[in-house]
């Protein structure tokens, strides 16, 4: 494939919820579908779960009506709703977006009192304008909703004579009282900037401390695909200096305190190809989800009262390369009954990093790729209902083959990743985790400048909670896209003879339930909308 003109192409580039539990979506009726793309398509639609809502009292407060034309952000403040209490069952986010014309997909966020409740990016649109909708269950920041904050929201972009789209948007916040299934987190918390770094102050009586990381590789460069990467001396336009592995580690006063695979996010002009995403995006694309570490073990050290350096980096990116975003928030839960919750970290190992990545020339160019890494962490705290020991266990491992050919006319990849956690408490049992990410895809440009993508996107998860021996909870999610979609290169919109299908099928099945969804597009038009749970 033409990397570079691919590349500037691309440039602007779970809790289990009521239908689980409620009505699921009808089957759609008998529509007709086009030869190929015109100029107008279905809203995007995904096939996940809406939030699910109580049966309770509700109010409703705005958080951000905002036009975004350029890199100018939102600003404005919020104050708690009035008639609802300050205590809540559930606090939904809801997003409803509108942009027409041309534009680029845009990556965006939004912060309450500087705590990130929503990470975002946006469809492209259609000439004749779409309209779409994110929710977010955000109860886990009530403790920001429960007094007045500023806003700042921005979704960075560019309007000119060629990119008229102006992303039109309107945010709220929609509580419901009540007491929460689970307790939310006492404290919200954002890092400090200092001159020697980003720091963090804990309550002293700190009993559980979770930071949650929003980490993306975008902006349009090398680091947006950086699953495509590729080490000299390989041929290849991406270049990075050990190949494709990217792992998200966040550390405390310089020790490693917890290793994630990043999700490989397709926003919706990846792959050379928007039609694919014109109405179902990739997984996670409108709704960027946090990657979250466990650091209980550190809180002993965490909990005397001074500030320590928590940092955030990518490993694998080359030194000095811009692209990845990640705004860190840390959670917070304390001992109600103790002013100081004293402890230690008593165990801190991890494996040597393994990464190899080996380049195969020949008329076709391959890159077999294989990397992991394991941490254990062991910490005690000495709380009001006795000594916790709490034992975090991450092992990550990357697997992916890369092929293209001179020119990278043609170009594939065939990708996994797996992020394997286990989280045992005293008292509380043991949580594990298996994530699966999969990314499978090629691009081909012909000589006719007819170019095509087929791609297949995986978001896998299981998991399972034991206490005593006993299974209490468990889940298992398939969310599972896959797209074909073609158009002619370098001429006008009309001339393009676009065309594409696209489905996703959202399966999520556990203790609370069961949830099941397909949706299947041809030529923008929406064929399929089923339910089977």
């Amino acid at each position: 494939m033409r990397r570079k003109l691919v590349m500037s192409m691309l440039a602007g580039a779970t809790l289990l919820a009521s239908a689980l539990f409620g009505t699921g979506a009808p089957t759609a009726r008998a529509v007709d579908v086009p030869a190929e793309f015109g100029t107008d398509w279905h809203d995007p639609v995904t096939a996940a779960p809406p939030v699910g809502r109580p049966h309770t009292r509700s109010c409703r407060v705005t958080l951000a009506d905002a036009r975004f034309r350029d890199f100018t952000p939102y600003r404005g403040s919020y104050a708690p709703p009035e008639g609802c209490g300050d205590r809540w069952s559930k606090v939904v986010l809801r997003l409803d977006g509108k942009v027409k014309g041309r534009q680029y997909d845009r990556l965006g966020y939004l912060r309450v009192g500087g705590v990130e409740v929503l990470r975002t990016s946006t469809p492209e649109p259609s000439p004749d304008g779409i309209e779409w909708h994110v929710e977010k269950d955000v109860t886990r920041y009530s403790e920001t909703f429960r007094t007045a904050r500023d806003v700042e929201m921005l979704i960075g972009n560019v309007v000119d004579d060629t990119y008229t789209g102006v992303i039109d948007v309107h945010v709220t916040l929609t509580f419901y009282a009540g007491r929460p299934a689970a307790p939310a987190p006492d404290r919200v918390l954002t890092l400090a900037d200092t001159p020697a770094g980003t720091t963090l102050t804990t309550p002293r009586n700190s009993e559980r401390i979770v930071a949650e990381v929003y980490a993306t590789g975008s902006g349009g460069g090398c680091e947006e695909f950086w699953y495509l990467t590729v080490a000299d001396p390989a041929p290849y336009s991406c270049k990075a200096d050990h190949g494709p592995y990217r792992e998200v580690r966040i550390s405390v006063d310089g020790r490693l305190a917890g290793i994630a695979a990043p999700y490989p996010h397709v926003w919706t002009g990846g792959w050379s190809n928007p039609f694919l995403w014109y109405v179902v995006p990739a997984p996670r694309a409108f709704d960027v989800r946090p990657v979250e570490y466990d650091l209980t073990p550190f809180a002993g050290l965490l909990n005397d009262g001074r500030p320590h350096r928590v940092e955030v980096s990518v490993a694998g990116v080359p030194t000095g390369q811009p692209g990845w975003s990640t705004p860190v928030n840390v959670l917070v839960w304390q001992d109600p009954h103790r002013a100081h919750v004293p402890g230690a970290l008593t165990e801190d190992t991890a494996t040597d990093l393994a990464n190899t990545s080996v380049h195969t020339p020949g008329p076709e160019h391959r890159v077999d790729t294989e990397a992991g890494h394991r941490l254990t962490l062991s910490g005690y705290l000495d709380t009001s209902h006795g000594r916790v020991t709490t034992t975090v266990t991450r092992t990550l491992a990357h697997s992916s083959v890369h092929r293209w050919t001179d020119g990278e006319n043609t170009d594939g990849l065939d990708a996994s990743w797996s992020d394997d956690e286990s989280v045992g408490t005293t008292g509380r049992g043991t949580t594990r985790t298996h994530r699966t990410y999969t990314l499978n895809g090629t691009v081909t440009l012909g000589p006719d400048d007819r170019l095509r993508t087929v791609l297949t996107v995986g978001d896998h998860a299981s998991a399972v909670t034991r206490e005593g021996g006993r299974r209490t909870v468990w889940s298992h999610l398939d969310d599972i896209y896959s797209g074909d979609a073609a158009y002619t290169l370098d001429v006008p919109r009309d001339q393009r003879h676009a065309v594409g299908t696209s489905t996703e099928r959202y399966r999520l099945v556990g203790s609370a339930g069961c949830y099941d969804r397909s949706l299947t597009t041809v030529q923008g038009v929406l064929t399929e909308d089923r339910a089977r749970c």
